[in-house]
């Protein structure tokens, strides 16, 4: 963890921010602008750009995946830049939270593996190369988005600890079980052999 020095107010109010900022349902509003219906009628009824992939318009899914890593290291980068590396933890977890979890939907959100990239990257971003890169290999690997998810997030921790970015480890491990809590019925379904496929409708 980085030395707390910000006040517990200041923390506070970049938890806010983060949350607010991870909250806001790219998938969801770009799926209607677009004319594609409502994603919680599609496919898994996921927010996330796998889903938005479903309806068959790569241009949506692509833009969703841009935009819910985006409001990830926007979220550190300027809690970063206002407040230190503390705040910046703090927003990356509250911008998690938010996207998983946002006000808005009535806290049933994505499954926060865009934003986990986007946090990585902004944060320390060997750590989030390395992420993608292992998400990446599992995802030509497997086929299998969720797999591929899992991969990225257990191989961050790792990452960590060996390219020396020990002040984050706390944080990494947290967002790392999130993702894997926020994924347990694909873990069911893996286990089972009824995962879809990377482009299944289903």
């Amino acid at each position: 963890m980085p030395y707390i020095d910000t006040s517990l107010t200041l923390l506070a109010f970049w938890a806010m921010g983060g949350y607010l900022l991870g909250s806001i349902p790219f998938g969801l509003v770009l799926a209607r602008a677009m004319g594609l219906g409502n994603l919680r009628e599609i496919g898994s009824g996921n927010i996330g750009a796998t889903n938005v992939l479903r309806t068959g318009n790569k241009k949506a899914a692509a833009l969703t995946l841009i935009l819910d890593a985006a409001k990830g290291a926007v979220a550190v980068l300027i809690a970063r830049a206002a407040a230190g590396e503390d705040a910046a933890q703090i927003a990356a977890l509250a911008a998690m939270i938010g996207h998983c979890y946002p006000v808005w939907l009535g806290f049933r959100g994505g499954k926060g593996v865009a934003t986990f990239l986007g946090i990585l990257l902004a944060l320390a971003w060997p750590i989030g190369i390395a992420a993608c890169a292992a998400w990446l290999v599992g995802a030509l690997a497997t086929r299998t988005s969720s797999i591929a998810a899992l991969v990225a997030a257990a191989s961050s921790t790792f990452a960590m600890v060996l390219l020396g970015y020990g002040q984050g480890l706390i944080l990494g491990i947290a967002l790392t079980l999130l993702v894997f809590w926020r994924h347990r019925g694909n873990i069911i379904r893996i286990k089972a052999g009824t995962e879809p496929k990377i482009g299944s409708k289903t």
